[in-house]
């Protein structure tokens, strides 16, 4: 059975049955479903070649493999059991003051360039700390995270460096299909003066990070002297309309975008220190 979630300007209708979302005529994502656990030391790319094939997809020139980056770091090994952390004195501070558990609390500074905020409200349990990770990524807690972990008492971190993870996992499904593809890690990340978490990139293989449309035209010919959508978020947004928190489907894959390959890195879409207005 069909749902319809809502029309565009120009009658295009957006569909989703089994975990699969289609733009008719346009784009299309679908979530890979059957992707089992996954554990240090997998051979993440080879579990996702093969669930393709079982599933008789094989990847189309020009499709995108929208991946979270758990199921990568997993797979890395990035994960910290917090029985084997001491916690230090800025740790120890910091914790009394949001009351979060001062070996979390270490673990996020280690992951940490800076802390920009620590806050508890009233009505929290647990207090949060916006921090700059070292990969330039400003965000809740350095993306140090304890859901979908599996284990009490552990730690998740983000790839030590997520876009070479994309980089290698974007080779082996090239060269298992033999066509073009691209790949991005995403996380979910909190937004200042917004409410609510979305999907972003946080590792690309070469899809754009963003596409410069500055010297273009609107539809009434006025000429863009700003926009530049930044097209890895679009992609990582969009793939937590069908990957669920609690599905167990971290993959979803995505056909008939229009994309140009390039030597992108989602570093590309961190704003310079020189355009921050806030820091």
């Amino acid at each position: 059975m069909e749902t319809v979630l809502s029309p565009t300007r120009d009658n295009t209708s957006f569909s989703m049955d089994d975990n699969t979302m289609t733009a008719q005529g346009k784009v299309s994502l679908r979530a890979l479903e059957g992707i089992p656990d996954i554990h240090p030391g997998d051979d993440l790319a080879g579990i996702l070649i093969e669930n393709l094939k079982r599933q008789n997809r094989p990847l189309k020139d020009g499709d995108i493999l929208v991946i979270a980056h758990k199921v990568v770091s997993k797979a890395e090994g990035q994960i910290v059991e917090l029985a084997n952390i001491t916690p230090e004195a800025e740790a120890l501070e910091l914790a009394e003051k949001i009351h979060k558990d001062p070996r979390k609390v270490e673990v996020i500074l280690r992951e940490s360039t800076r802390v920009v905020r620590a806050m508890k409200r009233p009505d929290q349990q647990e207090g949060t700390l916006i921090a700059e990770h070292r990969l330039g990524f400003i965000c809740a807690n350095a993306a140090v995270d304890e859901s979908n972990v599996g284990r009490e008492d552990t730690v998740i971190l983000l790839p030590k460096d997520p876009d070479a993870s994309a980089h290698r996992l974007c080779a082996r499904l090239q060269d298992a299909f033999g066509v073009r593809v691209g790949v991005v890690i995403t996380d979910t990340f909190g937004r200042p003066w917004r409410l609510g978490l979305v999907n972003v990139a946080i590792g690309l293989a070469q899809v754009p990070a963003r596409i410069d449309m500055v010297g273009e035209r609107d539809a009434f010919g006025r000429e863009l002297s700003v926009t530049m959508p930044a097209l890895a978020d679009e992609l990582a947004a969009a793939s937590g309309l069908v990957m669920g928190k609690s599905d167990k489907t971290p993959a979803v894959l995505f056909s008939g975008v229009e994309w140009q390959t390039c030597d992108s890195s989602a570093g590309q879409l961190i704003r310079p220190q020189q355009e921050d207005m806030f820091r």
